[in-house]
């Protein structure tokens, strides 16, 4: 896909006079191993900032996103980065699957590509 390809996901922020924040790329990698995890996923927000290891699970309801985290000494997982939001987030989850769900319904040797 050629940088003018791409779209651009407006989320809007509810502070009053907030600024928007466009996702300016996604960028699916299909997991080739079988298991819950289908894809991870990096985004680029304003073409200035990204935000990698973004994972796409698939769980009893459907899939879903987890945002990136690592393990914390007390051997829990904390988020990295994540929205601050659920409103954000369910932006943020849509346009990701969106962009799976197409990625996906591609030819195989081009869903690589993407």
């Amino acid at each position: 896909m050629q940088k003018s390809e791409y779209r651009s996901y407006i989320l809007y922020g509810k502070m009053k006079g907030a600024a928007k924040m466009n996702i300016t790329d996604v960028r699916v990698r299909k997991v080739a191993k079988e298991g819950k995890m289908k894809a991870v996923v990096s985004i680029t927000i304003d073409d200035e900032f990204v935000v990698h290891d973004i994972k796409v699970i698939e769980g009893e309801k459907g899939l879903f996103i987890a945002m990136p985290s690592r393990k914390a000494t007390d051997g829990e997982y904390r988020d990295i980065a994540h929205p601050i939001n659920s409103a954000t987030r369910d932006r943020i989850q849509r346009i990701i699957l969106d962009k799976y769900d197409e990625v996906m319904a591609l030819e195989p040797e081009e869903a690589m590509e993407a």
